[in-house]
């Protein structure tokens, strides 16, 4: 039975069978899915803490759909293994979804994306693996 945290704009998960914290921020076009510890979901309803999205945002960037009416709506799938990861979130992609490339350049680029870095990199690998034994 997951273990809900909610608060106002976003909402934490703990999979007590798997082990894992996620947490999403936002809702509907507007959205980010994040993995997360352990430290940050006990503390993320502290009184003192103002602003919990800022906590949450501190974890692995997975996810992020954009609407914001500044540009077109885009999606960013930064993990693919998501859906995997936060299997109780209701996400709504966002107009259209960044390629591998764009999402591993940004990602290098980033400082805000450095926790995934090594994730990126490894399913590059296997992606130009795939692609060499089918040439």
């Amino acid at each position: 039975m997951l273990i809900f945290k909610k608060g106002f704009g976003w909402k934490c998960c703990y999979d007590p069978e798997t082990g894992r914290y996620t947490a999403q921020i936002g809702s509907g076009p507007n959205q980010d899915l994040y993995e997360i510890n352990q430290e940050i979901f006990d503390h993320v309803d502290d009184p003192g803490v103002k602003h919990p999205s800022l906590l949450i945002s501190e974890g692995r960037h997975l996810y992020m759909a954009v609407d914001d009416r500044c540009g077109p709506p885009y999606t960013v799938v930064l993990d693919s293994d998501y859906q995997k990861l936060c299997p109780w979130a209701d996400v709504m992609t966002a107009g259209k979804v960044w390629d591998d490339e764009m999402t591993d350049a940004a990602v290098e680029v980033l400082e805000s994306e450095q926790n995934n870095r090594e994730q990126r990199r490894e399913k590059r690998a296997q992606r130009e693996a795939a692609q060499e034994q089918s040439s």
